[in-house]
Formats: structure tokens, C-alpha cells, sequence
């Protein structure tokens, strides 16, 4: 086998990969866009919080709850004049 068919068929096969990468990663990204890939996200991620934190809210609200705290007010500024 001479040199140039050697460098022809690893150029095919180097064209192929590349195309298949270039393909791929329109797909992934296509699909990583799509409504379908958040909603699967954002059910995974919820599901997943919902078994490690069961009994923080236990789907209820609190009968009572405490007074409002007042914010401080903010400190006045003195204008100074420069003559």
C-alpha cells in the first residue's frame, strides 16, 4: 500500500469523525434547548430534593407566626458646603 492511499483513507476516516462530532453536537444542543430536556431536568432535580429533604415542609403553613421586624432607618446625610 502506497503512501498516498494510506493518506487518503485516514483523511475519509478523519472526515467521517469530524462530520459525526459536528452532528452530534448539533443534536445535543438542539436537545438541550428543547421544553422536553428542562422538564425532564427540573423533575429530576425536584425529585431528587423531595428524597433527601421529606419532612422540611410536610405540606402544611404555620398557624402562627411573629410580629414584622422594622428596618433601621437609613442615616441621614449632612450636605457640606465647600466655599
Amino acid at each position: 500500500m502506497s503512501f498516498s492511499k494510506l493518506a487518503n483513507i485516514l483523511s475519509i476516516i478523519s472526515f467521517l469523525m469530524v462530520s459525526s462530532m459536528s452532528v452530534f453536537a448539533y443534536m445535543a444542543v438542539k436537545y438541550m434547548q428543547s421544553p422536553e430536556f428542562e422538564r425532564t431536568l427540573k423533575n429530576k432535580i425536584m425529585g431528587s430534593l423531595e428524597n433527601k429533604l421529606p419532612d422540611v415542609m410536610k405540606n402544611t403553613l404555620p398557624d402562627v407566626t411573629g410580629p414584622s421586624i422594622q428596618l433601621p432607618d437609613p442615616p441621614k446625610k449632612q450636605m457640606q458646603f465647600v466655599e
